[in-house]
């Protein structure tokens, strides 16, 4: 095992601890993985808290999904692979089914192609828009094809009565950005009903020049 790779493993049980112990992944739920130099994949387990991971039990696959070491991986290793494939640049990956944001996507008469307005700054810095993904059963590799579309041109997708599926340059850069839409999904929830003041098209393009768009990174 190479430096990295090990490297890559323990920083995926302190994120897998860190987003459990504060109550954004629950129970089983949520999976986490890194693409390393060769192409290969290190993606948590089926059945298994992102609070008890173990650097040793880290399922490892190639890019067409063969289990090349560790245990079985998560049932939706296949939507991490499909973003991977789209995203060249993308080494980490964040899927979790944090409450508001879950919340955000059981919401009828959401945008398919922009379900959470751009509240704040941050948000349109990390994540841009953010995209509903019709829904699909767990683990169903039709939700593919959808996401080989959009995945390219969005960092973050929401999946429909499921939860958030994030990526970035990094693993810490998916954390980040995960975590920025989780507490986007808490604003939207909590000013449901009060006048609200996104922010404009110009304010947008502004940050776009200025920090480079989300979906470019």
């Amino acid at each position: 095992m190479t430096d990295r790779e090990a490297a890559a493993r323990a920083e995926m049980v302190e994120s897998g601890r860190s987003l459990f112990d504060r109550g954004l992944a629950t129970g089983s739920s949520g999976n986490i993985s890194v693409r390393l130099e060769d192409g290969t994949i290190l993606i948590t387990p089926t059945d298994i808290s992102l609070g008890a991971l173990d650097p040793d039990a880290i399922a490892k696959v190639d890019a067409a999904g063969a289990v090349i070491g560790g245990p079985k991986p998560s049932k939706e290793a296949f939507l991490h692979r499909a973003i991977y494939a789209a995203r060249p640049a993308a080494q980490g990956i964040v899927h979790l089914h944090a409450t508001h944001s879950a919340a955000i996507s059981c919401m009828a008469g959401l945008s398919p192609d922009d379900c959470l307005p751009p509240l704040t700054a941050y948000f349109v810095m990390k994540i841009g828009r953010l995209p509903l993904i019709p829904y699909h059963r767990p683990g169903d590799e039709r939700l593919t094809d959808a996401i080989m579309r959009i995945a390219p041109d969005h960092p973050a997708m929401l999946l429909a009565n499921h939860g958030p599926i994030v990526s970035g340059a990094s693993l810490r850069h998916a954390m980040n950005r995960i975590e920025e839409l989780e507490e986007t999904a808490k604003l939207f929830l909590l000013l449901r009903g009060s006048p609200t003041s996104p922010l404009t098209p110009d304010q947008i393009d502004d940050l776009d020049a200025t920090f480079g768009a989300a979906s470019q990174s």
